[in-house]
C-alpha cells in the first residue's frame, strides 16, 4: 500500500512538472519608445534643422530656448525676437504646421531670461452629418492643436560656463467633440536644466579656435492622461549632450563643427507575451493548452512607474541589454561656414537606429543677415526607408536683433 501511495505521488509530481506555465513572446520587431506630446522634439528653427536637428552645443542664437537656454548669457546682442514657421506633412496637406515665437533679453554680464511659445496645429478636420433623408450636411470643423509656453533664466557661473533652468507648460487639445461634451485638453508642466561651456579663443598654428560644450535634460515632469479614464503618458523627457569646435581662420571666415547625442529618458517598452500551461513541455503554445494570462512581461521591466523612476530606469531596462540601450541614442553631425558673420552655409546628418524609429536624414541650409534681421532656411533629404514628415519641406526662420553688439564676448 505504501509503495502504491509513493508511486501515485511521483506520478502527480511529473504531471504537475509537465504542466508548468511558460511565457511565449509576441512577435515584436519594433522597439520604438513612445511618449505624449512629441511635438516639443521637432526642430522649430531652420538653423538647427539644417545641421541635423541639433542645438545644445552650437553657438547662441535667437532660438536657443528650445535647445539650451544657458547660451543666452553669451549673446553679443542685448535682446532679440525670433519667429519660425514649419509646414508639416506638406506633401499631403497644407494646414498642418509648427509655429514658434521666442523672445530673449540679456539682463547684464551674468544673466539672461527668455520666453517662448510653440504652437502645433493639426489642421482643420471637417465632420459631416447624415440627415434622415440620406443627404449629407456639414456639421462642424474642429482644429486639434498642441502648445507649450515656457520661461527660462540663465546665470553665468564663470567667464566660460553658464547654467539655466526653464519652466514649461504643455497643453494637448487633440480630443474631437463626439457630442459627449468630454473634450477637456491634457495639461502638464515640465522643467529643463541645461549648461553651456565656451572657451576663450586660442591660437593654433594656422588658425584660432574655440571649444564649445553643452548639456540639457528637458521636459522633466509628471505623466499625464489624454482621457480621464485612459492610461498615463510620459512626457518626452530628453537628454542632450554635445561638443563642437570653431575654426577661426581670419576676421571673415569661420567654420564651426558640432556633434550631438540624445536619448529619451523614458522606460523602454518590455517584450510582452502570453502565459500558458505548457502541458507537453515544449515551450510553445499549442492548441488545447490553457492560457493563464495575456500581455505579461516576457523580458524587460514594467513601464508603470512614475516619471522620476522612469528617468533612472531608462538607462538599464532595455530587453536587449546594453547593446539595445546604445541603440536608443540618436546622434547628429553638423557643420556651419560663416563669412563676416553675415552669410552662412550649413549641412548636417541625423541618425536613429532601425529598431528605434529609423529616422535618418541629411539637411542643408543657409543664413543671411541684413542690418538687424537674420533670415535662415533649411531643406531635408530623407535617408531612410521611413520617410520623414518634413521630407522636401523648405523651412524659414526670422530673428530680429535688438541692441546688436552691445556685449563683447570674443
Amino acid at each position: 500500500m505504501k509503495n502504491k501511495l509513493l508511486l501515485a505521488m511521483a506520478f502527480a509530481a511529473i504531471l504537475k512538472l509537465g504542466a508548468q506555465t511558460t511565457i511565449q513572446p509576441y512577435d515584436n520587431d519594433s522597439r520604438v519608445i513612445t511618449t505624449g506630446m512629441p511635438f516639443v522634439l521637432i526642430a522649430a528653427d531652420s538653423r538647427a534643422a539644417a545641421m541635423g536637428d541639433m542645438g545644445v552645443a552650437t553657438s547662441v542664437d535667437g532660438f536657443s530656448q528650445q535647445w539650451n537656454s544657458s547660451k543666452y548669457v553669451f549673446s553679443e546682442t542685448k535682446s532679440g525676437l525670433a519667429v519660425s514657421y514649419t509646414p508639416y506633412l506638406s506633401k499631403l496637406v497644407n494646414d498642418i504646421f509648427l509655429g514658434n515665437l521666442t523672445y530673449f533679453n540679456r539682463l547684464d554680464e551674468r544673466s539672461a531670461f527668455a520666453a517662448s511659445l510653440r504652437y502645433f496645429s493639426l489642421g482643420d478636420i471637417e465632420f459631416i452629418d447624415q440627415l434622415p433623408d440620406g443627404s449629407l450636411t456639414q456639421e462642424i470643423i474642429q482644429r486639434p492643436n498642441e502648445l507649450s509656453l515656457d520661461v527660462s533664466y540663465a546665470l553665468r557661473l564663470s567667464d566660460q560656463f553658464a547654467m539655466s533652468v526653464a519652466m514649461r507648460y504643455l497643453r494637448s487639445d487633440l480630443r474631437l467633440d463626439d457630442g459627449s461634451g468630454n473634450t477637456d485638453a491634457a495639461n502638464t508642466f515640465g522643467v529643463d536644466i541645461s549648461g553651456y561651456y565656451q572657451s576663450e579663443e586660442e591660437a593654433y598654428n594656422d588658425f584660432n579656435g574655440r571649444w564649445r560644450m553643452g548639456f540639457a535634460i528637458q521636459n522633466i515632469g509628471p505623466k499625464f492622461k489624454y482621457l480621464e479614464d485612459g492610461s498615463e503618458n510620459f512626457q518626452p523627457t530628453n537628454l542632450r549632450l554635445g561638443a563642437g569646435f570653431d575654426f577661426i581662420f581670419d576676421d571673415y571666415n569661420k567654420i564651426a563643427v558640432t556633434a550631438e547625442v540624445a536619448k529619451l529618458l523614458v522606460p523602454t517598452p518590455p517584450i510582452l507575451g502570453i502565459e500558458f500551461e505548457d502541458a507537453n513541455g515544449n515551450g510553445t503554445y499549442d492548441d488545447g493548452e490553457n492560457i493563464v494570462a495575456e500581455d505579461v512581461i516576457y523580458k524587460g521591466k514594467s513601464q508603470d512607474v512614475n516619471f522620476l523612476s522612469g528617468i533612472f530606469q531608462s538607462f538599464g531596462d532595455a530587453p536587449g541589454g546594453f547593446s539595445e540601450e546604445l541603440k536608443e541614442f540618436t546622434y547628429a553631425l553638423g557643420a556651419e561656414y560663416l563669412y563676416q558673420d553675415s552669410f552662412a552655409l550649413r549641412a548636417g546628418y541625423f541618425n536613429e537606429a532601425e529598431e528605434k524609429g529609423a529616422r535618418k536624414f541629411f539637411a542643408l541650409g543657409a543664413g543671411f543677415k541684413y542690418n538687424v534681421v537674420n533670415v535662415d532656411l533649411s531643406y531635408l533629404f530623407s535617408a531612410s526607408k521611413v520617410q520623414s514628415p518634413l521630407e522636401g519641406t523648405l523651412r524659414f526662420s526670422l530673428t530680429f536683433n535688438i541692441g546688436a553688439g552691445e556685449y563683447t564676448e570674443y
